[in-house]
This record gives C-alpha cells, structure tokens and sequence, in this order.
C-alpha cells in the first residue's frame, strides 16, 4: 500500500485498526511512534547497487489505554511528515513489536489495516548460482508412452 492510498482510506474510518496476518489484532492503545521514509543502498551478492525507498510507520503498543489513536490525528501526522521531511509517495512498511522488531507490507481490508508478512529473498540468483526451483508434477498427470511399456502378461516385468 502506498501513502497516498492509506491517506485516501483514512478519511473514510471512525478507527484506525492495524491487524496481523494470523487474525490478532494490534492492541487499540497503540501509538504510531514514527513516520519516516527509509532509504536503503546496498549491494546485492551479484554486484548490483541498488538503492529502496519506502516510507516507514512504526507501532508501539503502549501501556497508555486510554488514548487511541483516530484517523485524522494519523492523517496529520503524515501531513507533517511530508512538509517537514518530504516523505514520497511510496509504499509503507510498518514496524512492529513482536519477538524481535517486525517488518510488514501494509494492506487494506475494507475495514482494517492489515500487516502482511515480508520475506528476505536472492536479488541475482542467477549470478549466486542458485538452481532454479524444479517443477514439481502429480504422477497422475504424466503421459505414458505406450510404445515403451510394459503390459500384464507382456513378459517385459
């Protein structure tokens, strides 16, 4: 999700809900503690300078239950954001608490954000040596070459 779409859904919500993938919900005393855009140069195992920008959230769940965190109150904070520090448009990754700090796509589920699961993966595979994955098929749907098989009875067994 970008920034502009999560400005555009805000708006539109009494609550600003954050979920987990696996259905738990982020406690609703949570507080946005930053909003920032991360820039990230590095080089990948192939050689390859590359260079990543996203605009960055993070969550803290505080022991403040008696605040929460409404729409327009986040939406302003973005503003801020983008006139202080000229945030882009670009998508947002959210940072949250959990064994260790997390790192989430954002998407929207109609009524709740929702913090999707990121994976790490090889940027130049085919520089690393990496085989490719190997197709993988159902017995059932191989083709059998009549000529060269063997029939009950046939003697070939």
């Amino acid at each position: 999700m970008k920034l502009s779409e999560i400005k555009e859904i805000l708006p539109t919500l009494e609550n600003v809900e954050f979920q987990l993938e696996n259905g738990r919900f982020v406690p609703e005393h949570f507080h946005v503690t930053e909003v920032g855009q991360v820039t990230k140069n590095f080089i990948d195992c192939g050689g390859v300078i590359r260079n990543e920008k996203v605009v960055n959230f993070q969550l803290w769940n505080a022991n403040d239950y008696d605040h929460r965190l409404k729409p327009g109150k986040l939406l302003h904070i973005i503003k801020i954001s983008e006139e202080k520090l000229g945030i882009e448009d670009r998508e947002i990754e959210v940072e949250y608490q959990s064994d260790t700090i997390g790192k989430y796509d954002l998407e929207f589920n109609g009524k709740t954000f929702v913090l999707k699961s990121k994976t790490t993966a090889c940027l130049a595979q085919d520089a690393c040596g990496i085989p490719p994955e190997k197709q993988k098929k159902n017995l059932s749907e191989l083709t059998v070459n009549q000529s060269n098989s063997c029939t009950p009875g046939g003697g070939c067994c």
